[in-house]
């Protein structure tokens, strides 16, 4: 029988990560949100009239695929850029539609939060320091 390999936190961070990702996004689907859109509309709502570099530097993307993504929730109705002219600089804002979806986004949230921290508060516990004094990468 082949040898179990050694425990690696990495992975199985990568591993909580995952089944967490797929039930916010399960959460997230009848808002038209995924976690990708869901963080950056609330960057969005955080800074009005930020910028797509901003956004982009925040969400750990490309400004190329800040761009698309912007557009998706500009589609749908969730995000509206208040300039809109070619040349001038992007003042990217949450539409009514856009608050709403993210209000109920947050309430969804808390109460995903509210499960794994009573299912793992230990862990939560450790994510709370890492969030408020993160080391470096």
């Amino acid at each position: 029988m082949p040898e179990r390999p050694p425990f690696s936190p990495v992975i199985a961070l990568l591993t909580v990560s995952s089944v967490w990702d797929a039930r916010l996004n399960a959460s997230l689907k009848d808002l038209g949100l995924t976690t990708r859109k869901y963080g950056l509309l609330a960057h969005i709502h955080a800074t009005p009239g930020i910028s797509f570099s901003e956004l982009a530097r925040r969400s750990q993307i490309t400004v190329q695929t800040a761009h698309t993504a912007v557009r998706t929730l500009q589609d749908e109705g969730l995000v509206q850029d208040a300039t809109a002219q070619a040349g001038a600089a992007s003042d990217l804002r949450a539409t009514d539609k856009g608050e709403a979806a993210l209000a109920e986004a947050d309430a969804r949230l808390a109460s995903l939060d509210g499960a794994f921290g009573e299912g793992a508060p230990r862990l939560t516990e450790a994510l709370q320091g890492l969030h408020e004094e993160p080391f470096g990468a």
